[in-house]
């Protein structure tokens, strides 16, 4: 007979997440235990291995659904937003906002990712080039130089996540500067850069 799952099983896989994540990204992932893991969370290890038969299964959820969530905070900005401007602006500022909370998932996703193997991180990568061809697209119809195929797409779309991705080195929420408020800053300074840009790439 299967057995069947507790009321708050999902609660405790979230928590166990969120607690994870947050040691993985302090410590590191190599040099955390599943053992370490137990004890923060609050957990016998026969619990925990309930839920996780190891650390490669749990970091590969952690940064999935961080992934995913990311995933479905923009599109429900690409789907609605119409103006192109308002577009690129809606879905920096539905990412930072995605962020908040997730600095440790999001130091995982960048930092850990190489510890696993090609074969078990597919549907990540998979995730990670849908996030980037939502912004590619819009970043696209900013400006007509952007055509389908151009060479400029992927340099500027990648230049835009750096400014996003690298932000929560610094950024401290409470300060002058809002996530919203970023986020319209560095969609200014991508299209003012991106307006005197030639129709080619040096060689």
């Amino acid at each position: 007979m299967a057995r069947t799952r507790a009321a708050d099983y999902d609660d405790k896989r979230k928590s166990i997440l969120k607690l994870s994540a947050r040691a993985f990204a302090q410590q590191g992932y190599d040099k955390t235990s599943m053992a370490q893991l137990a004890k923060i969370c609050g957990f016998s290890k026969a619990l925990l291995y309930h839920y996780y038969e190891n650390k490669e299964t749990l970091l590969i959820d952690i940064i999935s659904a961080h992934l995913e969530e990311l995933v479905d905070a923009v599109e429900s900005v690409a789907q609605a937003e119409q103006d192109p401007l308002e577009r690129l602006r809606g879905l920096c500022r539905a990412l930072l906002l995605a962020y908040e909370d997730a600095d440790s998932e999001h130091k995982l996703q960048i930092n850990e990712l190489s510890f696993l193997p090609v074969e078990k991180k597919q549907d990540i990568i998979e995730l990670e080039r849908k996030l980037v061809a939502i912004f590619a697209k819009a970043v696209a119809a900013t400006n007509p130089q952007f055509g389908d195929g151009s060479a400029l797409i992927k340099p500027v779309t990648m230049s835009l996540f750096g400014m996003l991705n690298w932000s929560y080195l610094w950024f401290k929420p409470g300060g002058d500067l809002t996530r919203e408020g970023y986020a319209d800053l560095v969609v200014q300074l991508l299209l003012n850069g991106s307006q005197s840009i030639q129709g080619k790439l040096a060689s």
